[in-house]
């Protein structure tokens, strides 16, 4: 790539930003330039080619004259000489800060562990709280590292493929930067599924082929319709990104096909009363889909985006997507929470529909606040960045904005903790209806609570919002917090035995220090919660006793049949343990996934036969680390949950996991996670339970769901 010499890039925010400062951007540029001499990418080209086209990309969004210096410097800090004092001192203590903000986030490994990747999310979130333009040049920065990825090593473009997939696409999108975020997930996808990408590619190709030039003739379509109406507006169309496509096919479960809205199309108006004329001459002329109409102009999205999007089948009962705006929304809807600093003609542009950062902001942390740990955050953070939102209306008028799929219940705890705590009921648009109803858009709905209510456990899996589940979480928590203790200190006792060693309060108490948790109490509650393992506290005082497995053999070399620079995992559908018949599915850049040989997930690879792989099980000893789960009804009665646990752990087995799946008055279902040798060990273990007189039924859960 030639790099963009100093006279070009000014000429680019010139562009915009007539009065730009152009002696200040030249001094950045000669710096960055002179701190970067020697430094080559990994394609051999010089390093400052890098930081160059990053700002060249800022360009396009018209940003201020901090943002473009804060680019050319965003890697001086980190990988120079250079030092804070000495760029605050030469450009001023904000661009300091933005360039010392930008390397902060560089430094996270956002696709660590999930409790690293939950810490570095919180300060992810920080940095924005402190300047959004600090992400803007981040993002800046990976979509030209993601352009540019294919001069790095094939594991190096996985991880930054599947970070900037998880993580960077998304925080575009939620920022509003819709044509970033394609991009980035396009690029991505380039990656992670190059087969997947070209078939999509190569069936655009033949429907051209097959129908001529599809886009062309339905912008004619809409323009004619337009004329006759008298209305005065640009027409634009373009195919949807492959990637696009492929998510639509994998959410539909469709194929190619079968698949219709592939084509978008939009509008710009002169002014917002002409929306509603083009929607009325589009509808006029083509039948609408029904669900697929949203007006984002009365209700706009949280980061400022407007627009109105319906579908119709066009042309040949093709399917279309139609979006309408104006001119000041579509720059809106092309630069998201950027708006805000974009210029024109060399002055801040006043664009009535960019929403403040600050404000912005505020309304994306604020429900981040209450979470109490690492995993609820990510949650949070994940279901707030992916979510497509709905609108209701609350009896007295006021709306509510929730994540698509949301129920009453989101609905009750985003008025407050308290009305959702205590939800008995709830009716939409005046009619009953039941708690896990999926809401839609300009529904209203009315809670109806009672005095004593609590939160029940079944709502964890009915309501999506990330604020929803915490406060459930916390609510039951604090009510099954006796319950949970006692039944977490007969898990750890069958841990510690398992290991010959006792399961006092001292070391409880080490293991609450060892894990961040507030005390032993915690501790049993989370372990009876099933939010913590039992061989996680165990662990954490003895690692040593846990991993030790004498003459078993080796986890890595469980399995037969795999090649060397291959990994394998077991197949969570399925849970095959050693004694079983096995068969592997090779997938790329994830190696071999082992399923039974009766899994009713192989039926999907029959037409694949090259993906098979033969595997048979290391004859010996194996450690009991095979999770199986166990579907069992007990009596519901005193003590009889702590002898079944007790039960399997005289039988050398530990319990991972347990969900209580059905809780009536006489009865409770478990679902109940054991780790296993062999199948002789489940054998084993399925005798002992099924001898117990508490125990009404028990059998061998296999979910299909489950994928690895």
């Amino acid at each position: 790539m030639q790099k963009i010499d100093v006279e070009d890039l000014i000429t680019l925010v010139r562009n915009y930003n007539p009065r730009t400062n152009e002696d200040l951007i030249r001094r950045a540029y000669d710096y960055g330039e002179r701190m970067h001499e020697g430094q080559f990418r990994k394609s051999g080209e010089p390093y400052f080619t890098h930081p160059v086209a990053v700002a060249a990309i800022l360009t396009e969004m018209r940003l201020d004259d901090a943002t473009i210096v804060t680019a050319l410097l965003h890697d001086t800090i980190e990988d120079t000489r250079s030092t804070y004092q000495e760029v605050s001192q030469m450009f001023g203590a904000d661009v300091a800060e933005l360039v010392n903000g930008v390397t902060k986030l560089t430094n996270l490994q956002l696709s660590s562990s999930e409790t690293k990747q939950a810490e570095n999310f919180r300060k992810l979130f920080m940095a924005m709280s402190k300047d959004l333009r600090v992400i803007l040049v981040k993002l800046a920065d990976r979509l030209h590292n993601m352009r540019t990825i294919k001069s790095m090593r094939p594991d190096k473009q996985a991880q930054k493929a599947r970070e900037t997939m998880e993580i960077y696409a998304p925080l575009a999108g939620r920022m509003g930067m819709q044509w970033m975020r394609e991009e980035l997930e396009d690029l991505a996808f380039r990656v992670l599924n190059p087969e997947g990408r070209n078939s999509i590619i190569r069936r655009f190709i033949t429907l051209q082929r097959e129908t001529g030039d599809v886009i062309q003739k339905i912008t004619q379509d809409i323009r004619h319709e337009l004329e006759e109406a008298g209305i005065d507006a640009d027409v634009f169309g373009r195919a949807k990104k492959p990637y696009g496509i492929w998510r639509k096919m994998q959410e539909k479960g469709q194929g190619f096909s079968r698949l219709s809205d592939i084509y978008g199309f939009r509008v710009i108006t002169r002014n917002e009363a002409d929306c509603y004329r083009v929607l009325g001459a589009i509808h006029h002329r083509w039948r609408a889909v029904p669900g697929r109409f949203k007006d984002y102009i009365s209700q706009p999205k949280s980061n400022g985006y407007r627009s109105i999007h319906t579908t119709v089948s066009g042309r040949d009962g093709k399917r279309v997507e139609v979006q309408i705006r104006t001119r000041q929304m579509h720059e809106v809807a092309e630069a998201g929470v950027a708006a805000h600093w974009s210029y024109r003609d060399g002055v801040r542009a006043e664009n009535p529909f960019a929403v403040d950062p600050a404000k912005w902001l505020a309304s994306l942390t604020e429900r981040f606040a209450n979470a109490e740990d690492h995993d609820e955050f990510l949650e949070n953070v994940k279901l707030e960045m992916y979510a497509d939102q709905v609108f209701c209306f609350s009896p007295k008028g006021d709306v509510v904005k929730l994540p698509k799929g949301a129920t009453p219940l989101d609905f009750a705890y985003a008025i407050h903790t308290r009305i959702g705590d205590s939800c008995v009921g709830a009716k939409v648009d005046g009619v009953r209806v039941p708690l896990w109803t999926r809401l839609k858009n300009g529904q209203s709905v009315e809670i109806m609570t009672a005095e004593g209510q609590r939160p029940q456990a079944t709502w964890i899996d009915i309501v999506v919002t990330g604020r929803a589940k915490g406060a459930i979480r916390r609510s039951l928590r604090e009510e099954d917090r006796e319950r949970y203790i006692k039944l977490g200190r007969e898990l750890a006792r069958v841990a510690f035995e398992n290991v010959g060693r006792k399961s006092t309060d001292k070391a409880l108490q080490t293991a609450a220090k060892t894990l961040g948790l507030d005390d032993a109490a915690e501790v049993l509650a989370r372990l009876g919660s099933a939010e913590i393992r039992a061989t996680d506290v165990v662990q954490a005082i003895y690692p040593d006793l846990v991993r030790d497995t004498g003459d078993e053999i080796d986890v890595e070399r469980a399995v037969i049949g795999i090649s060397a620079d291959q990994h394998f995992t077991i197949s969570p559908c399925c849970q095959p343990v050693p004694g079983e018949r096995i068969v592997g599915i090779t997938y790329r850049g994830r190696g071999v996934i082992v399923h039974a040989i009766d899994c009713p997930a192989l039926a999907a690879y029959e037409e694949q036969p090259e993906r098979w792989v033969d595997l048979h099980w290391q004859s010996g000893k194996h450690p009991a680390i095979y999770s199986v789960t166990l579907n069992v009804t007990i009596r519901n009665d005193a003590g009889v949950l702590g002898r079944i646990c007790t039960l399997i752990g005289d039988q050398k087995a530990n319990i991972s996991d347990m969900h209580f799946a059905d809780r009536k008055h006489d009865f409770y279902r478990l679902l109940i996670d054991v780790e296993l040798r062999d199948a002789e060990h489940l054998h084993t273990v399925l005798t002992a339970l099924e001898a117990e007189s508490d125990v009404a039924a028990i059998e061998r859960l296999r979910d299909a769901s489950r994928k690895a």
